[in-house]
């Protein structure tokens, strides 16, 4: 009886630790933005930095989604399956804009990649980040 106890104590542990999900931690990351209608010497920008990534913040991650041209559009309709993480770009009503996401976690970092095809223009463009992790996150983050 004991045994049955606390295997169904490890159980029920194990499904709380699957539904908190991705705890935030620092990570070395870069980021890729690929704009494949461009000529060829400004079809790609890199950047690297140290950023605090957990559940939270995947869906606002990409820094991109700050720019003029994806106003009123943001990552929603999270869906998990295993490790990764996925969600639709979603934007403001009248707008031809469609996209996605999807984050790959493991121990041995991250991989997300937003792939967006603006409408009215029909030009799309992806971007994409990975990163190892590094530590904690500092306080406030």
């Amino acid at each position: 009886m004991t045994r049955l106890l606390a295997l169904g104590f490890c159980a029920t542990l194990s499904c709380v630790a699957r539904a908190e999900g991705f705890a935030p931690r620092l990570y070395k990351t870069t980021t890729e933005t690929g704009l494949p209608h461009l000529e060829e010497n400004l079809r790609y920008a890199t950047t690297r930095e140290e950023l605090c990534l957990g559940d939270r913040q995947l869906a606002s991650a990409f820094p991109i989604l700050r720019h003029e041209a994806l106003r009123g559009c943001r990552l929603d309709h999270e869906r998990r399956v295993g490790e990764d993480v996925s969600f639709v770009l979603s934007c403001a009503s009248g707008s031809e804009t469609k996209g996605g996401a999807l984050w790959q976690l493991d121990e041995l970092g991250i991989r997300g990649t937003l792939e967006v095809k603006l409408g009215g223009k029909n030009m799309t463009f992806y971007q994409r980040i990975t990163g190892r992790a590094v530590g904690a996150c500092a306080p406030g983050d």
